[in-house]
């Protein structure tokens, strides 16, 4: 059989969206205007010398999950490629070709498979711009991005969230609503929001500097992140507490803005530039050798800054230097390699990758080499890991059905290693898997790679990790439901 022709594997997930169309048609894409005047504006299009890589081999099509879920050309990459080359000859934009771009997931699967070596990562985000600027969207559409960007690339404002929602989740208010059936008439990426938002604890006080224990080995500053920081911060917590322990003095400026991962990612580049200034600015006072990140959108986004501000005077060699500081925090730790004393946790776990950092960082083989090298963990692969959980940043809010399809098929995976703990390093796939086995009527207790590491050096007994990992911070909040119930965008 050849690549061409290659079906995609069966779904291990619930029914899948019965067309692509019918996945986004809850928002209105139908009614999209795209440009009248062609595709593409002058600043910044799709690199033609980047889509005449792509030789149609198709190797890219079984691990893109929209061509994994609907089998259509259009929504595979090699489809999407052909869109693209089609605007830089002159095509203009129908809605059917802005909505197959939109449901892309920017996962970069399909860069890992590419034997050419296409960079349709460059050309997706060049592409988004391009839409974003010159796409005029159905008012409940603008009405539901202006929300979800006005709101989590500001971690002042997500802080401010944390009292309303705590109270939110505390009180009787959500059972209410879902009981008398009001949560199901909200808009479809509400009701995601809603579902999504994870448990909130009581935010540990990081201090601005921690001193290395021991002999020092580098000076690290961390990013917090913007959800990371608001709905994960025992994450921060214990990174700093390792990277202490393993010889790092730590600096976590204060006031820290976005690193415009979601805002770059989304196409809204104007945006997304300035974040990325102020970071720089930021970490350029810090006076680091080396810019940490635990999230793996963000850490992917800053190493892109090179290329982002490329034309940005006075900008360009600055995001340059700081794009080559900057590592994931098991990167790093897996390139100094362990001083401090592993203590037991005998604890079998299942680790997934995340998208952008095993595709768009290629940082796969370091967690691993972290979690094996703490005694009696027992370390299971989850099938199909090159498949996305539909997080995506906010795809799971902009194209929630599509999402909930590949949480589900992601969550089926996770269950039957028969680990007691997911591990992951992103926070919108920790978000997604649990609330999608919620869902489901199951529970699995899910941690970030750090906190395995924190458990192993302070001693925390097996028990006490996977208890708080279920139901401590972080964890869903959604409520089980029997599992023949439907799916969202599932026949009822």
């Amino acid at each position: 059989m050849t690549a061409e022709n290659t079906a995609p594997p069966a779904p291990q997930g619930g029914p899948v969206a019965r067309t692509a169309s019918a996945a986004t048609v809850g928002l209105g894409m139908p009614a999209l205007r795209p440009p009248a005047d062609g595709a593409f504006d002058g600043h910044h299009p799709p690199d033609a010398a980047l889509v005449g890589d792509c030789v149609h081999c198709g190797f890219c099509l079984p691990t893109c999950p929209t061509y994994v879920l609907w089998g259509e050309e259009m929504d595979s990459p090699r489809g999407r490629v052909d869109i693209i080359k089609g605007g830089l000859e002159g095509d203009a934009f129908d809605a059917s070709s802005v909505r197959h771009l939109d449901q892309c997931l920017g996962c970069m699967s399909c860069v890992t498979a590419c034997p050419s070596g296409v960079q349709y990562d460059k050309l997706i985000e060049a592409t988004r711009a391009q839409l974003e600027r010159r796409v005029e969207r159905p008012r409940a559409q603008r009405l539901l991005r202006s929300a979800i960007y006005g709101l989590f690339p500001y971690p002042r404002r997500l802080r401010a969230l944390r009292g309303p929602l705590r109270a939110y989740q505390a009180g009787r208010l959500g059972r209410l609503l879902a009981r008398t059936g009001l949560l199901r008439k909200l808009p479809a990426g509400l009701r995601a929001m809603e579902s999504l938002a994870p448990r909130l604890g009581p935010v540990p006080d990081i201090p601005a500097h921690t001193p290395a224990a021991g002999t020092k080995r580098a000076t690290v500053g961390l990013l917090t992140g913007c959800v990371q920081g608001a709905f994960f911060p025992d994450v921060n917590a214990a990174t700093v507490r390792v990277l202490a322990a393993e010889g790092c003095d730590v600096v976590v400026p204060r006031r820290q803005s976005c690193c415009g991962a979601l805002s770059a990612h989304g196409g809204r580049e104007p945006e997304a530039l300035a974040f990325a200034k102020q970071v720089i600015e930021t970490f350029e006072a810090a006076d680091v050798d080396t810019i940490v990140v635990n999230a793996a959108g963000c850490g992917s986004n800053l190493k892109e800054y090179g290329h982002q501000l490329r034309d940005e005077p006075g900008w360009a060699a600055r995001a340059e230097a700081l794009a080559t500081k900057v590592r994931d925090v098991a990167e790093l730790l897996d390139e100094l390699g362990p001083v401090a004393e592993r203590h037991p946790l005998p604890v079998t776990v299942a680790y997934q990758d995340a998208c952008h950092l095993a595709h768009a960082q290629g940082v796969r083989d370091q967690p691993r080499r972290l979690l094996r090298g703490v005694p009696g963990v027992e370390l299971r692969e989850i099938a199909e890991p090159e498949l996305c959980c539909g997080s995506a940043g906010t795809y799971n809010l902009l194209h929630p059905e599509p999402a909930a399809e590949l949480g589900e098929r992601k969550a089926r995976a996770v269950l039957a290693t028969g680990a007691e703990l997911m591990v992951t390093a992103n926070p919108g796939c920790w978000m997604q898997v649990s609330a999608t086995l919620a869902r489901l009527g199951e529970r699995i207790a899910v941690a970030h790679t750090v906190q395995i590491l924190d458990a192993s050096l302070r001693g925390v007994p097996a028990d006490q990790l996977l208890a708080r990992a279920l139901d401590g911070p972080g964890t869903s909040t959604a409520p089980a439901r029997p599992r023949n119930s439907a799916t969202p965008g599932s026949p009822a």
